[in-house]
């Protein structure tokens, strides 16, 4: 399986760059990259102008998330890959194995949330992707990608519930961090 991070975009809710915070000792980024790791993931690459991780500048600004995963996958072979937000620090190793393994399907969530997600990568996705990010009218949020993709979602157990936080202003950060 491949591993993304999607690190791109400005943080403009957070005031500066997410990928860059603090979290037990590292950077967001290179924890995320970490866990990615731990999971088997290979290749990993990341969202954004990241030099040292490997990084894709998003071909098509502005355009969220699904820009950055337009960008990414034009790297990647076909195949399976974990998709992981740069701010979710808590998620583990072992929700990445419980999509990896449920049934086949276009992509895999936990129910009610758009990532972590298991994609699979073929030219069906890269077509869609190419066609949501360059129609204007076309919507650009993952829910909408994972809609026409044929989505399965995975329940959510309460005691993982409290890893699929992330962080998106300095108030949520301040929370999540203590």
């Amino acid at each position: 399986m491949a591993g993304i991070v999607l690190a791109g975009g400005l943080s403009s809710r957070m005031g500066s760059d997410k990928a860059l915070l603090p979290w037990q000792g590292k950077t967001l980024l290179a924890h995320m990259h970490a866990l990615l790791e731990q999971a088997g993931a290979k290749p990993i690459k990341v969202s954004g102008a990241y030099p040292a991780f490997d990084g894709v500048p998003d071909q098509v600004e502005r355009c969220g998330p699904l820009g950055g995963l337009f960008s990414v996958i034009s790297t990647l072979p076909d195949g399976p890959a974990w998709v992981v937000p740069v701010d979710m620090p808590r998620l583990e190793v072992a929700m990445l194995q419980q999509l990896r393994d449920a049934a086949p399907a276009g992509c895999v969530i936990f129910a009610g949330q758009p990532l972590p997600m298991r994609l699979n990568i073929d030219d069906a996705c890269r077509k869609l992707l190419q066609a949501m990010v360059q129609n204007r009218d076309s919507p650009k949020s993952l829910q909408a990608l994972q809609r026409q993709l044929g989505v399965l979602e995975l329940p959510v157990p309460a005691p993982i519930a409290s890893c699929l936080v992330n962080c998106n202003t300095p108030t949520q950060w301040e929370e999540l961090a203590s």
